[in-house]
């Protein structure tokens, strides 16, 4: 089967591949092309528009198509490149790690907002319950000098990448990575304690669109037949591990917050402020606090 981005110049490539990925209606096509052509050629947006008029070579012709492929068959670009940018910092992805969204940032925003407010030691200690590629913990950890912080996850390979990702942003030294299910293995106090934790119901997964279904791991997706059992098991591990005064911040799936806040209130935990919402309007982030001695 012939190239067919052999013989043409960057900008041809491009538009070639715009109009395949429109053609196969995957994505936003003339985004995608462009990162995965700069991908291809380890080129940014100045060198592609600089080089615009020059040939591929042979390889660059047979990486574009690869990425080309991968993209039509539903992969997402962040997975064809194996990273994604959260919180404005660089997340290494691997097979067993979700793809950081927007929409988490908000359980980000929202923590930082109750530390904020609450501040009442610069030994400030973290724990991100499901950490995955431990974009939660790290972005904190990036924002609140001095912290420390701890990511558990089941997955050894998820831990690893965290690990990983947490060596590359020069946060190696303040945070730990721990196997166990949810908080087990934690012993506190937290001021915070973070989670995305898996809330699509298992019958709804099949209904997925593809690049999730097919590419995120089943595991941090799959919250049971309600989509609560994994808020179930944490928040009353996280009610007993947090400071006196400190918060417990979540993210939550449409429709869920309010039955989230409820589960809260049976572990002891006061829920003092609204959840906050994504850019879509959805409440996306809760949180509640243990209330001081």
């Amino acid at each position: 089967m012939s190239n067919p981005f052999t013989g043409l110049s960057v900008e041809g490539a491009r538009r070639a591949l715009a109009a395949q990925l429109r053609s196969a209606q995957q994505g936003e096509a003339e985004l995608d092309a462009r990162i995965l052509l700069g991908a291809a050629l380890g080129l940014d947006l100045t060198g592609l528009v600089a080089q615009g008029a020059r040939l591929l070579t042979d390889a660059e012709a047979l990486q574009l198509a690869r990425h080309g492929q991968r993209r039509i068959a539903g992969e997402p670009v962040a997975r064809i490149l194996g990273v994604r940018e959260f919180w404005g910092l660089p997340f290494r992805l691997s097979e067993a790690t979700l793809v950081p969204r927007p929409d988490t940032e908000t359980v980000v925003e929202l923590a930082l907002e109750i530390f904020r407010e609450r501040r009442a030691s610069d030994q400030v200690r973290i724990a991100d319950i499901g950490t995955g590629s431990g974009a939660i913990l790290l972005a904190l950890l990036h924002e609140i000098p001095g912290a420390f912080g701890v990511g558990t996850d089941l997955s050894l390979t998820a831990l690893d990448t965290a690990r990983s990702n947490a060596a590359a942003l020069g946060l190696g030294e303040r945070s730990a990575f721990v196997a166990c299910s949810y908080a087990a293995a934690l012993s506190g106090p937290f001021d915070l304690i973070v989670s995305n934790p898996p809330y699509i119901p298992s019958g709804e997964i099949p209904k997925l669109g593809i690049e999730v279904r097919e590419h995120d791991p089943h595991l941090a997706l799959d919250g049971g037949n309600d989509g609560y059992d994994a808020y179930r098991a944490l928040i009353p591990q996280a009610a007993e591990r947090l400071a006196p005064g400190g918060a417990l911040i979540v993210e939550a799936g449409q429709g869920q917050a309010r039955n989230i806040e409820t589960l809260m209130v049976a572990a002891a935990l006061v829920a003092d402020r609204p959840p906050r919402a994504d850019l879509a309007g959805i409440p996306r982030a809760v949180s509640a606090r243990k209330m001081p001695l």
